[in-house]
């Protein structure tokens, strides 16, 4: 520290004496403490200036208190304002999807020239997936109308489904084919097995790729049985069921012979008509080869073998054999992001309240 601000602290008496005061000799230490003490104490402030300091303590402490209180306020507003703009953009952008999806048909704009009509069938097949029924068949119907969409191709990615799902699109195909003479056919990309092996086989014809898993006739039903859990943690289950089977599938409940019974037929049932609409599809097509409705998969080399194809191609080479060149046309219906967004929460909050799933316990798909 300088000479001069070292004076100026010790004028002002701001001095430290221990760190920053001169070195002292103990003799001249001694001496100096002795002063020190010879000192007479400060005069006893007055009770005027004891309110005066505490009404300056209690001013500070209010000044405080109203500069946390506004730093809140201003706090507080710039989250009120994010979250105002974040939804605004949302609405807009719910609003925006809702009405390109309205005036911009996929079908309206659609090739002049002749192209492969494709919709797909990607994902879980169920009422509330991107592979629904109702989304499929509305893309079929569009390229079905479309003029210059030479070919209907289902362009399948799915391990399977919803029965129900996958029946009313089986049957759909089934009808536009019997209405005229457009091709309708299926090309596995990387799986098409249970149900949506089940939508293949109503197409005219159904080609893979080598590497494609193909097949899976089968139906599965999976769950768990915690009724011993349940004993060893001492919780007791309380369910009331009007009908004496009406809580058969409970997990926390032990399974009865006559209820393994009766479901086993349900599944049985379920698992014919799959097999009956696979030969109604297939026809002669198919190997004679008992493993075929087993629930086995195969690769699409195999699978041409047991006549489960029709032969090894994929959506790019099924367009340059048709047309010598890339004409791909997707007639698959947008989502609507909003609509998706909101289903998937509402699936997800009627899981955490415990809501059961309208989804069919019994499924066409892999396990």
């Amino acid at each position: 520290m300088s000479d001069d601000r070292r004076d100026d602290k010790r004028e002002a008496g701001q001095e430290d004496r221990w760190t920053e005061g001169p070195e002292l000799s103990p003799e001249e230490a001694r001496r100096a403490r002795e002063a020190q003490a010879s000192k007479p104490p400060p005069p006893p402030e007055s009770a005027e200036t004891l309110r005066e300091r505490q009404r300056l303590a209690q001013q500070e402490m209010l000044d405080r208190w109203i500069g946390g209180v506004l730093v809140e306020q201003r706090r507080t507003r710039r989250w009120k304002l994010f979250f105002r703009f974040f939804f605004a953009a949302l609405i807009l952008a719910s609003l925006s999807a809702t009405l390109y999806g309205i005036f911009i048909d996929p079908g309206a704009g659609e090739p002049e020239r002749q192209h492969l009509g494709v919709v797909k069938v990607h994902g879980v097949i169920d009422s509330e997936s991107p592979a629904s029924a109702e989304r499929i068949i509305r893309g079929l119907n569009r390229a079905w109308e479309a003029d210059s969409a030479a070919v209907v191709v289902l362009h399948i990615d799915s391990p399977g489904g919803s029965p129900v799902q996958s029946q009313r699109v089986f049957n759909e195909i089934l009808r536009l084919r019997e209405e005229g003479d457009k091709p309708i056919i299926a090309v596995i990309e990387d799986i098409g097995a249970s149900g949506a092996y089940y939508i293949a086989a109503a197409a005219d014809e159904i080609v893979a790729a080598p590497a494609s898993l193909v097949g899976s006739i089968g139906v599965i039903f999976a769950s768990f049985g915690f009724e011993e859990a349940i004993d060893h943690l001492g919780i007791e289950r309380r369910i009331y069921v009007s009908g004496e089977n009406k809580g058969f599938l409970d997990p926390f409940s032990p399974v009865e012979p006559e209820e393994r019974d009766f479901w086993q037929t349900v599944m049985d049932t379920t698992h014919r008509q799959f097999i009956d609409a696979v030969q109604a599809g297939r026809g002669d097509r198919l190997a004679d080869d008992d493993r075929l409705f087993s629930g086995l998969i195969w690769n699409g080399e195999q699978a041409l073998e047991l006549g489960l194809v029709d032969g090894i191609s994929s959506l790019d080479a099924l367009s340059h054999e048709l047309f010598d060149e890339l004409r791909i046309h997707d007639y698959t219906p947008r989502l609507d992001p909003f609509e998706r967004l909101s289903r998937q929460f509402g699936r997800v909050a009627a899981e955490w309240a415990g809501v059961s799933s309208s989804q069919s316990p019994v499924r066409y798909q892999l396990p």
